[in-house]
C-alpha cells in the first residue's frame, strides 16, 4: 500500500462522512472523555505503578492521534502555530515522561474543547443528538467553564506547591480557584506572592466571565441552528416561522417537542 493511499484512508477516518468515519470520531471523543476523568480522578492520589502504566498507555494512543492529524494535515507546518497543537505536546510529554510535569496532563482537556468544535464532529452531533441541539450552548460553556477550572488548578497546584504549604494537593488547588472563581473568598487559603496575586486576579476576572456566559445560555430562550435559505441567519426562537432579519418563511425541522 502507496503512502498516499495510507494517508487517504486515514483521512477519511478523521474527515470523511463514511460511517467508519463517523464511529472513529465518536470513539475519539470517548477516548477523551475518558482521559480527561482518568486526569482528575489520579490528580487526588499519589502516582503508584498502576498509574504510571496507564499514563503511557495514554500517552501513546494521544502521540498516534497527534501524529495521524499531522499526517492528514494539509497545512502541517501551520498546525504548530496553534495552541491547541502545543497542549497535545504537552500532554503527551507528560504522559508518557510523567517526571515532566503531572500537570501538564491536565492541558489534555483542552483537547475535549477541541474536538467538540470540530466542524465535522459538529454537524455530526447536530444530527444524531436531539437533546445536543436544543442545549448546544450549554454545553459548550460549561465545557468552557470546565476546561477553565481544571487548567487554573493545575497552574495553582504547580506553582504553589513547593511553597505554600496551604495548597498541599490538587484538592486544595480546585478549592482555592472555585472559590476565587466565585469570588467567596472563604481567606483560608491564599497564593503568595506576585504570581499569586496575578493567577488569582486571572482567575477571578476570567472566571467570572466563563459563568455568567453558562448563567446567560441556561436563562436565555433556547434558539435552534438553521440557515435561512434567504439572509443565511443562522440562530432563531426554537418557534420562529419567519426569519427576524429578513422575514422569509422559515420551516424549521420540529420533532413535536414544545
Amino acid at each position: 500500500m502507496s503512502f498516499a493511499s495510507i494517508q487517504n484512508n486515514v483521512r477519511q477516518l478523521y474527515e470523511g462522512a463514511t460511517p467508519e468515519g463517523v464511529r472513529f470520531r465518536y470513539a475519539l471523543l470517548t477516548f477523551d472523555i475518558v482521559t480527561v476523568l482518568f486526569i482528575v480522578a489520579t490528580s487526588f492520589f499519589l502516582p503508584n505503578d498502576i498509574t504510571e502504566v496507564l499514563d503511557v498507555l495514554f500517552g501513546i494512543v494521544i502521540l498516534a492521534d497527534f501524529s495521524a492529524r499531522l499526517l492528514v494535515s494539509r497545512h502541517r507546518m501551520l498546525e504548530f502555530t496553534r495552541f491547541s497543537t502545543w497542549t497535545d505536546v504537552i500532554a503527551i510529554i507528560s504522559f508518557l515522561a510523567p517526571l515532566a510535569g503531572e500537570a501538564g496532563g491536565f492541558l489534555r482537556i483542552l483537547r475535549t474543547l477541541r474536538l467538540l468544535r470540530g466542524y465535522q464532529m459538529l454537524v455530526r452531533l447536530r444530527q444524531d443528538s436531539s437533546f445536543f441541539r436544543r442545549n448546544e450552548e450549554v454545553i459548550f460553556a460549561v465545557t468552557n467553564l470546565a476546561v477553565f477550572i481544571f487548567v487554573m488548578t493545575a497552574i495553582v497546584y504547580e506553582t504553589q506547591k513547593f511553597r505554600n504549604p496551604q495548597i498541599s494537593n490538587y484538592a486544595d488547588a480546585l478549592y482555592f480557584t472555585v472559590t476565587a472563581l466565585t469570588t467567596t473568598g472563604f481567606g483560608d487559603i491564599t497564593l503568595h506572592g506576585t504570581v499569586g496575586r496575578m493567577i488569582s486576579v486571572v482567575i477571578m476576572i476570567f472566571g467570572v466571565t466563563l459563568f455568567f456566559n453558562l448563567a446567560r445560555a441556561l436563562l436565555s430562550p433556547n434558539k435552534v441552528r438553521f440557515a435561512c435559505p434567504a439572509c443565511g441567519l443562522q440562530r432563531h426562537d426554537s418557534d420562529a416561522v419567519h426569519c427576524k432579519a429578513c422575514g422569509t418563511v422559515l420551516n424549521i425541522p420540529d420533532e413535536g417537542l414544545t
